[in-house]
């Protein structure tokens, strides 16, 4: 079933729209949730919260590209698991090491620019993204929006993990630049 069928069940309220769903993009959805919990019980969590999400959002909301919608959903889902089972605790695991790689970039902001901070941050990271080479790109997406571990990286590109390592650390630092020049204090 594509997913214009999909999304024609989600508004027709029938409940197989979960179903096929599941099918279509539950694996891809899984690997999301659990690169950043690494946990099977809280990925499962994770995933019905998912479901149950787009069951709620959808109708009204519309996605353009259903995986990328679930994708987005699974991610902040997770995050926000990860976040409750972790807090006051400081583990070593992938997650909290990609998160720790990138807070030397992340720009800080008092209460009062956030919102002003978070769109033109926004902005400057899509433009940065969209002028890097497709292999710098793919290397920094899957490491720091899907929280994909260094090691599962490189086998997929057929990449060593040292080269990975070092694409991300110049990356890191061209957008560490990039942000210096637009004004933010990092």
């Amino acid at each position: 079933m594509n997913d214009t069928e999909i999304l024609a069940l989600f508004f027709e309220r029938n409940e197989t729209a979960l179903t096929e769903c599941n099918k279509k993009h539950g694996r891809y959805c899984r690997a999301i949730a659990q690169n950043i919990l690494a946990n099977e019980q809280d990925t499962e969590e994770c995933i019905n919260n998912v479901f149950l999400k787009a069951w709620n959002a959808i109708p009204p909301h519309r996605p353009e590209k259903l995986r990328t919608y679930l994708g987005k959903i699974t991610r902040n889902e997770a995050l926000k698991i990860y976040e409750k089972r972790t807090a006051g605790k400081r583990l070593g695991d992938n997650a909290a090491i990609t998160i720790e790689e990138l807070s030397e970039i992340l720009p800080s902001a008092d209460d009062t620019e956030i919102s002003v901070a978070r769109l033109d941050f926004s902005r400057i990271l899509n433009d940065f993204l969209a002028d890097l080479p497709k292999e710098t790109r793919v290397i920094f997406i899957k490491r720091y929006w899907y929280l994909c571990p260094i090691k599962e990286i490189s086998k997929d590109m057929g990449i060593g993990e040292s080269k990975i390592k070092m694409s991300l650390s110049r990356t890191r630092e061209k957008l560490k630049n990039i942000l210096r020049k637009e004004g933010f204090e990092i």
